[in-house]
């Protein structure tokens, strides 16, 4: 029984014993002089203004994660499409449900103003 686990216990040994290697021998060769023009932060080759540490509005991150989540979900469409025929009219409604549902969070949200951007 262990044995058919062998070849994947070796893959997994060679691949720490590499990724060892190849932190331990960057370490070793790279050169460390640093200077003050290397350790600024670099923003398209224009110097930067104000702080690098700059927030964020919160706005931006529910935005993010509702495209996110829209996005993801319409993702799930693309199989029903393929076998749209085989699923018969069960699949379509499972399908308009699944589409009635996310309107139903879409337009929940613009109620809300989550979409607006001040």
């Amino acid at each position: 029984m262990l044995r058919s686990y062998l070849p994947l216990l070796i893959l997994l040994g060679l691949s720490v014993v590499n990724a060892v290697g190849m932190v331990a021998l960057s370490t070793v060769v790279s050169p460390t002089k640093t200077t003050q023009v290397k350790s600024a932060p670099y923003e398209s080759g224009m110097d930067p203004i104000g702080d690098t540490r700059a927030r964020f509005s919160v706005n931006f991150y529910v935005v993010a994660i509702l495209f996110i989540v829209f996005d993801v979900e319409t993702v799930f469409l693309l199989p029903w499409a393929v076998v749209m025929r085989q699923v018969g009219l069960a699949g379509f409604a499972a399908a308009g449900m699944f589409i009635f549902i996310l309107t139903v969070g879409l337009v929940y949200e613009w109620k809300k103003g989550a979409l607006e951007w001040d």
